[in-house]
């Protein structure tokens, strides 16, 4: 591939085609309000989320009679023990890592120096696993003392496996469930998607210790997921609002939640998920162990954090700006609306000659379908993944995309976080976002676990606000900066792309 990733790159303010010719238009209303954990679109999705759980009574837990438990599980390794201030700043240091707290405890290096039981060293040695990540090499000994904990770190960095391997200890040292009994392990996070990639993490090293997991998430059936819990679960994952469903009509207690784990959470209170994660916390004991990972450290999640977490540990991995991955080779092509069918065509022509996984994002989930469409029509080999599919449908999606039935998997942003595989080499924003957070999380599903990437973006004249943090992104990730984003910024047509972002304290992704 060439550096333009296709031959015949398009310039910027050339002749335009038809806006309308049934790619899906950019004249498609946004749906920047689509509620991911129940699969249907509400454009008051925000003001609907506080109106979950109104029947929910804040539990007296002074007067609750709350069975002691074991929370500390952890023993240092003679090697880590030994190890001086001088040198844990040095690895600290190499994994760009920043630990405050009251607990600040050594790093490990090896998962042997984590000590873990057999069975699930046994699970690592088969998944073939080298080392821990760095967000788990400092993970680990925090979570597995029982400390509250903080992560910030980017997409793809090991996060999942940072909380799932210390809950499964946690839960092993609690008395059995009795009938009746809810989930001693509980994580919750944004979309079904996430949720999903974490209870198969879940299953795959706690079925070996004999563990129930269970993943609830809307848009599926309710009567089998209800039958589930009636057998009584250990390890629980769900999106918010199938969660507190049936929690509020008693089909669900959390009552012996013991290890709380908030996944993605920046992303939970973007979609408006903050009154009913309020909600939902009430019911859990206030001395569980409780874990907050997190991509960004905005105010709203400053504040969560100060609310539900105890003197807890705070690990940040990466810069504290906002950044890409550098893994990602970055590659922003000017064009017009109606030239973007062609151009992805040609560019898809070169990538599928490569054997190689894309995944095509889009604006709406209308211009998604469309898209799709258009490209199978071509022969090409894609499927589509957006909020108007059935569970069912996505589930079939993503299974052929991982296999490479579908190696073209064209997505809305519910595909922006949680998408974990390994082999995708190429991001197309055939539509870019309306801000560059996105956008970054968007790119972050190439170029994962030090693989390297490739983005693309088709940048617009309706995309020139963007052009002050695209610059900024790009520069700090040494990537080419094309003249004409220096160019929209002198004009000052770039406005204010990313204002919803002004008042906080980014991190890398």
């Amino acid at each position: 591939m060439t550096e333009d990733w296709c031959s015949n790159p398009s310039g910027f303010g050339t002749t335009s085609s038809a806006q309308s010719d049934g790619w899906g238009s950019a004249s498609v209303s946004y749906d920047s309000n689509f509620d991911f954990s129940s699969g249907s679109f509400d454009s008051r999705v925000k003001s609907t989320n506080s109106e979950f759980g109104t029947s929910l009574m804040k539990v007296d837990w002074n007067s609750s009679n709350l069975t002691p438990f074991r929370k500390n599980f952890y023993q240092e390794h003679p090697d880590v023990a030994a190890r001086s201030d001088l040198e844990v700043a040095k690895i600290r240091e190499e994994f760009s890592m920043t630990v405050q707290g009251p607990h600040t405890l050594k790093p490990i290096m090896s998962f042997e120096e984590a000590n873990f039981p057999e069975d699930i060293n046994r699970t690592i040695s088969a998944k073939s696993f080298k080392k821990p990540t760095n967000i788990q090499s400092q993970a680990w000994p925090i979570a597995l003392s029982g400390y509250d904990l903080i992560g910030i770190a980017q997409t793809g960095s090991g996060k999942t496996l940072a909380f799932v391997l210390p809950g499964i200890i946690h839960i092993n040292d609690q008395p059995k469930l009795k009938l009746g009994d809810g989930p001693i392990a509980l994580v919750l996070a944004p979309t079904r998607e996430l949720a999903v990639q974490t209870s198969e993490e879940c299953i795959l090293f706690g079925k070996s210790c004999g563990l129930s997991t269970l993943c609830i998430y809307g848009g599926t059936n309710r009567a089998g997921q209800l039958r589930e819990i009636q057998k009584g679960v250990q390890f629980m994952i769900a999106t918010p609002g199938r969660l507190i469903d049936f929690v509020e009509t008693g089909a669900l207690s959390l009552k012996r939640v013991t290890y709380l784990v908030l996944d993605e959470a920046d992303r939970m209170l973007d979609m408006g998920f903050e009154p009913q994660i309020r909600k939902i916390v009430s019911q859990i004991r206030p001395d569980r162990q409780t874990l907050m990972f997190s991509a960004t450290w905005p105010r709203e999640v400053q504040g969560l954090a100060h609310d539900f977490l105890v003197d807890p540990v705070h690990i940040t991995i990466g810069s504290l700006e906002l950044a890409a991955n550098h893994n990602i080779r970055q590659i922003v092509e000017f064009i017009n609306e109606g030239q973007k069918p062609e151009r992805l065509l040609a560019g898809l022509r070169e990538v599928i000659k490569e054997r190689t996984k894309v995944v095509v994002f889009t604006e709406t989930k209308r211009g998604c379908e469309m898209l799709s469409k258009n490209l199978t029509d071509r022969k090409f080999p894609a499927t589509a993944i957006h909020g108007d599919k059935t569970q069912i449908e996505r589930d079939r999606a993503m299974a052929d995309f991982r296999i490479g039935k579908f190696p073209i998997l064209v997505a809305t942003d519910v595909a922006s976080r949680g998408l974990d595989i390994k082999d995708i080499n190429y991001v197309i924003n055939y539509d870019l976002p309306t801000n560059i957070e996105d956008y970054i999380h968007r790119i972050g599903r190439t170029g994962r676990a030090g693989a390297k990437g490739t983005a693309v973006s088709f940048f617009t004249e309706k995309n020139a606000r963007l052009a002050k943090d695209f610059i900024e992104v790009l520069k700090e990730a040494q990537q080419k900066i094309p003249e004409k984003l220096y160019e929209l910024v002198g004009s000052g047509s770039y406005g204010s792309a990313n204002s919803r972002y002004r008042n906080r304290s980014p991190r890398r992704f």
